[in-house]
């Protein structure tokens, strides 16, 4: 039976279960023990699995991502928390020179089940360097998945998956969105990594969106709806491999896509979702595909100008309406 728990609830919930059912399982990272984690996501779990398997590590993520990538070569499946993402950039030479690479470098002799997780994004007034999202940087480099979501029913399923997968997983979650609530079943889920989820079905027009824009997104979608306007909200969910059989298969119902996607806008999530849908739905389209992103600046400190900055409900409305030729 499902019951309302909080994400990081849901979180924890998913790493205990792992390390229940397989002992080679483990978590690091910077106070996720004594502490019970920056965002408590890892609260409880040290009395239950002790110092050995729950380990506080130096403010080193260079270092521990290293020690992680080594014990996942040597048989075990490491849980790397990054405090933020945007400490991780640190971690990156061995994120991506090794633990993407040791399959194909060691012609299949070694894998790396390993995941890194940890919050991606802007959290409030935390500026430039504490606010960006990662994903299709991660998602550039052959190798690892990324996955991305805060529905906590999902966020469970897919973590379970992730350590259970042999290869890397990255795992974006949300600061801000750690206390939201949702329904999470009680018996035991797997939610399959590379399966985009449709939110809300429609018939006008489809948004698309991952991560905390999915709020922002959904929110649209009910200010749509009291204009008389339809739209389909598909979560992609699992940035890489990415699911474009859902978008196109509502692109073929709706004829317009928008794509909301908090990264900036060159080269990221939402330009890729728009090269595949001008691939494969072009005769489709009854306008042009519309991304909304974050200005394409680091994230200023103001209150006023991270208003400004980021997606929101009222630019989505407009861009929806610009697609339907509506004002």
């Amino acid at each position: 039976m499902p019951r309302e728990i909080a994400l990081r609830d849901a979180l924890n919930e998913a790493m205990s279960e792992e390390m229940r059912r397989d002992e080679t399982v483990f978590l690091m990272g910077e106070e996720v023990a004594e502490y019970n984690g920056a965002y408590k996501v890892s609260k409880g779990m040290l009395d239950e699995f002790g110092e050995k398997r729950v380990i506080d590590t130096p403010i080193t993520e260079l270092g521990f991502a290293g020690l992680g990538v080594g014990a996942a070569m040597n048989g075990l499946r490491p849980i790397v928390e990054f405090m933020t993402w945007n400490f991780a950039i640190l971690a990156f030479d061995q994120i991506v020179n090794n633990a993407a690479k040791t399959l194909s470098q060691s012609g299949g002799q070694y894998s790396c089940p390993i995941v890194f997780r940890g919050p991606s994004g802007s959290a409030g007034q935390l500026a430039q360097q504490h606010s960006q999202m990662f994903e299709s940087w991660m998602a550039n480099c052959p190798g690892l998945k990324v996955i991305s979501c805060t529905d906590p029913k999902d966020a469970k399923g897919l973590l379970k998956s992730a350590i259970r997968d042999e290869d890397p997983v990255c795992m974006m979650e949300s600061e801000v969105l750690y206390g939201m609530k949702g329904e999470v079943p009680e018996e035991e889920y797997l939610t399959p990594i590379g399966k985009a989820a449709i939110r809300q079905e429609g018939s006008d027009v489809t948004i698309v969106s991952y991560n905390k824009m999915m709020e922002e997104a959904k929110e649209a979608a009910r200010e749509l709806a009291k204009d008389g306007i339809s739209a389909e909200v598909i979560d992609l969910r699992t940035i890489k491999p990415l699911d474009f059989q859902t978008i196109v298969d509502s692109v073929k119902k709706t004829n317009r896509l928008v794509v909301v996607d908090e990264a900036w806008p060159f080269a990221g999530v939402s330009a890729e979702v728009a090269y595949e849908i001008q691939k494969y739905a072009f005769d489709y389209l009854d306008a042009p595909v519309t991304r909304i992103n974050s200005a394409d600046t680091s994230l200023p400190y103001a209150p006023t100008l991270v208003e400004e900055y980021l997606p929101n409900p009222s630019k989505i409305i407009s861009a929806v309406k610009d697609v339907m030729y509506v004002s």
